[in-house]
């Protein structure tokens, strides 16, 4: 399913917004869920990834397929090798298929996990043999992914001598780790992260508790960036929020005030306000701890017409698509003069856009969700548009409630 999409005729917009639950939060209070099942979720994620998540969750034996998911294939790693006595082959789809887990794999069978690879070294699908891990040290490198060293984190409550992570280099992606310790907090899991070095204790039960997912902040940075392409006085209010978020990607609100865009909070939303004009040239921006918003931010430069400078992206090359890449390509096409390397976007100011470019999306929801507010500066094609489902299904229904003229092709 391809998408024509055109901005509302009336670029001053006014609009309350429900956005579905984190899918980080959901996915690691899920997993959570399966080691304690007492505990009780409110407001989880309706994305795709969520859902396959759930439904890997109960299985014993036999394939799990998490499709794109690479949060679930992460962290069902973990969760299998530590289930002693299931038996499973975890695995997606062709890219997926490409995407390394080394570094993961490794990491575990240094704890004692009986995983092997199906087909290539280093790269899933895996077969992985639950057992007791009784092994509590383990090291991994400081600046990959933080969903490698979540997947640990999450599973070390339920080992018999808890975990001890020592990580190596600098550290990235921070926030993503602190939401994964503040979590196992809030179910009465004790831990410390000092320096280099993270502990989590063992424990066997949990208190029954309910916990309450915030909705998804990478998410709301599409609104961010529709906000900011739109005119003075428009305001869009989004829910549930809150000031203390756990995302890392909650940052955007200090971020799009560099864009003209305010943050109101209130008791469980937020009220994103187009109060002036960027005075910008150009936009410097490192995103080691989030790394997620970096298409959202580029194409909003673009929109803008303004350049900009984003560092800290090496994570980026290894998601549903090498995101930097594919945001060299879409963006030229549109006009833009990009330069990309393995950890980095440069984009030059643009003096206009080209009108009725077609964006491919590369089985990517980011790249779906990233372009579409570029609607409001000249019509546009998001190609196969249906792979926003995998974090937010509602998104072109609610583009609509903002009077986006959304087509289907």
């Amino acid at each position: 399913m391809n998408i024509y999409l055109t901005g509302p005729a009336n670029k001053c917009l006014n609009a309350n917004i429900r956005i579905t639950g984190s899918k980080s939060e959901s996915n690691r209070l899920l997993l959570l869920q399966a080691l304690f099942p007492n505990i009780s979720i409110k407001n989880l994620s309706n994305s795709d990834d969520a859902m396959v998540m759930q439904k890997g969750l109960q299985i014993s034996t036999g394939e799990v397929d998490i499709h794109h998911a690479g949060t679930a294939m992460r962290f069902l790693t973990s969760y299998f090798a530590s289930q002693n006595g299931k038996e499973v082959i975890l695995t997606g789809s062709q890219r997926m298929t490409e995407r390394p887990i080394k570094v993961l794999v490794d990491a575990l069978r240094s704890l004692g996990a009986s995983i092997s690879y199906e087909h290539n070294e280093g790269y899933p699908p895996l077969r992985i043999k639950g057992k007791m891990l009784t092994t509590h040290k383990v090291s991994l490198p400081a600046n990959i992914s933080s969903q490698y060293i979540s997947s640990l984190l999450l599973i070390g409550p339920n080992l018999v001598n808890g975990l001890e992570l020592e990580l190596i280099g600098k550290i990235t992606s921070v926030p993503y780790i602190k939401m994964t310790l503040a979590l196992l907090e809030e179910i009465g899991v004790e831990s410390t992260f000092e320096g280099q070095l993270i502990q989590v204790k063992p424990k066997k039960d949990v208190d029954a508790v309910e916990l309450v997912v915030e909705s998804d902040w990478s998410s709301a940075s599409y609104f961010y960036s529709i906000v900011a392409l739109s005119e003075i006085g428009t305001e869009i209010k989004l829910s549930s929020y809150k000031e203390n978020s756990l995302q890392g990607d909650s940052i955007l609100a200090h971020i799009y005030q560099e864009f003209g865009v305010s943050t109101t909070y209130t008791e469980t939303s937020i009220l994103l306000r187009k109060v002036a004009k960027t005075q910008r040239q150009t936009f410097n921006c490192a995103l080691e701890n989030a790394p997620d918003i970096a298409q959202t931010i580029a194409v909003t430069c673009m929109g803008l017409g303004i350049g900009c400078h984003l560092t800290g992206l090496h994570t980026l090359k290894i998601k549903e698509t090498d995101r930097l890449e594919a945001l060299r390509i879409e963006l030229t096409k549109l006009g833009g003069k990009v330069a990309v390397t393995d950890k980095d976007l440069k984009l030059a100011p643009a003096l206009s856009i080209k009108p009725n470019v077609a964006i491919d999306t590369y089985n990517d929801h980011r790249m779906a969700m990233a372009f579409a507010p570029l609607a409001l500066k000249t019509s546009i094609t998001i190609n196969d548009a249906h792979v926003v489902s995998k974090s937010y299904p509602d998104y072109w229904k609610d583009l609509q409630h903002l009077q986006f003229i959304v087509k289907e092709e």
